[in-house]
């Protein structure tokens, strides 16, 4: 069988479940939700370390778990009622299957990952008002496209530790405590090893300006470095493990 049409009934099974339809809508309204709490509380601010290019983008703090939660729900799905099982026999080349899905995971991620920058930036700047009048197009641009990868990344970040795991409830209660309080707290303590978390690597592209050691770029690839990690390692679970 062709890659293709495996493709296509992967995305059939994405389109179909209302609840991870639902998980990438709220990526989204989460982000303006936030986004729009941050520019207006910040619209008297005087500080001179104020980013108005990453107060616009606050909210990917918060639609980043909806991201994940998408990216794991997707492949636990697969794990339940043997679903798994089902899909290996109508395509039995597992590393082809792996692929189908992870595709069909990052695709619309991306796609929603680049609306949702947009969003971001058009309710940030709306709010922040002459705030923002010093952010140029190219830094706008940047920061939209960056939003976009750095959301399909960590969706298949989740979805590849997921099929590791082979439970969504395990790797978002993995996730999620690491993404709002854990890295925190370690950047905190740890100086500039923190700026190689997934996570504060990857979001140094919505920025403004950076003061660590990687740039917007170079921390989105240590964000692609981890991904591929985790992809290889649910890779790894999927070849080797009973359906």
């Amino acid at each position: 069988m062709s890659f293709t049409p495996v493709l296509h009934s992967e995305w059939l099974k994405i389109r179909t479940l209302r609840s991870l339809v639902v998980g990438l809508g709220a990526v989204i309204l989460a982000t303006a939700a936030f986004s729009a709490l941050a520019g207006a509380d910040s619209s008297g601010d005087a500080d001179v370390d104020f980013d108005p290019l990453f107060t616009a983008f606050f909210g990917v703090n918060f639609g980043q778990i909806a991201a994940i939660t998408f990216g794991a729900q997707a492949v636990s799905s697969e794990f339940q009622g043997g679903a798994l099982r089902v899909s290996l026999t109508a395509v039995p080349r597992r590393g082809q299957w792996f692929a189908a899905k992870m595709t069909a995971v990052g695709v619309p991620a991306l796609a929603v990952g680049l609306l949702t920058g947009c969003v971001a930036l058009a309710v940030g700047k709306a709010l922040l008002g002459d705030r923002a009048d010093g952010l140029s197009w190219g830094e706008g641009l940047r920061a939209v496209v960056g939003c976009g990868v750095y959301l399909a990344l960590m969706a298949l970040f989740a979805a590849g530790l997921t099929a590791l795991l082979r439970s969504g409830v395990t790797t978002l209660s993995i996730l999620i405590p690491f993404l709002l309080l854990v890295s925190f707290v370690v950047g905190d303590m740890s100086g500039n090893a923190a700026d190689f978390l997934p996570d504060r690597a990857g979001q140094v592209v919505l920025h403004e300006t950076w003061g660590g050691l990687l740039g917007p770029w170079a921390g989105l690839a240590v964000t692609a470095v981890w991904t591929s990690t985790a992809l290889l390692a649910g890779w790894w679970g999927v070849h080797r493990r009973d359906a």
